[in-house]
């Protein structure tokens, strides 16, 4: 189909055991100081957000792999589930350039960007993981 994408079997227990991961990472968010450690917070968040669309492109019977991996788990999203916001799709794509930039710079996310965001990031990683339970069930 599309290059970075590999057809495989969807695998339910695979798929559950993402969403076990995810749960154990939201879990641990909460205990992280938001305003010391942002920066973090934000790589932990995006990280949730990847692994939840993982899991929905898992179900779809598709994994990504290679050079824009994680660009093409939001584009498989963007085009194959209307129900998702231009906004919410720019704003996992800004997520993934900011955890880029983290990973690989050494930029510092300012705790204010963070407490701005922290709640339609939330709204967003419902959404996901709603999703994403759906199609496993």
């Amino acid at each position: 189909m599309n290059f970075g994408l590999k057809k495989v079997f969807p695998d339910k227990e695979k798929a559950k055991s993402m969403l076990k991961m995810v749960e154990t990472t939201i879990e641990m968010i909460k205990t992280v100081d938001m305003e010391k450690f942002p920066s973090n917070v934000l790589k932990e968040y995006y990280d949730v957000i990847r692994e939840l669309i993982a899991v929905i492109v898992l179900m779809d019977g598709y994994k990504t792999q290679g050079e824009g991996a994680h660009k093409k788990l939001i584009d498989f999203l963007a085009e194959n589930y209307p129900e998702f916001t231009e906004y919410e799709i720019s704003l996992i794509d800004g997520l993934r350039d900011m955890r880029n930039r983290i990973a690989y710079d050494g930029f510092f996310v300012e705790s204010e960007y963070l407490e701005r965001k922290a709640g339609v990031i939330q709204r967003l990683i419902e959404k996901l993981t709603a999703l994403a339970t759906k199609k496993i069930e």
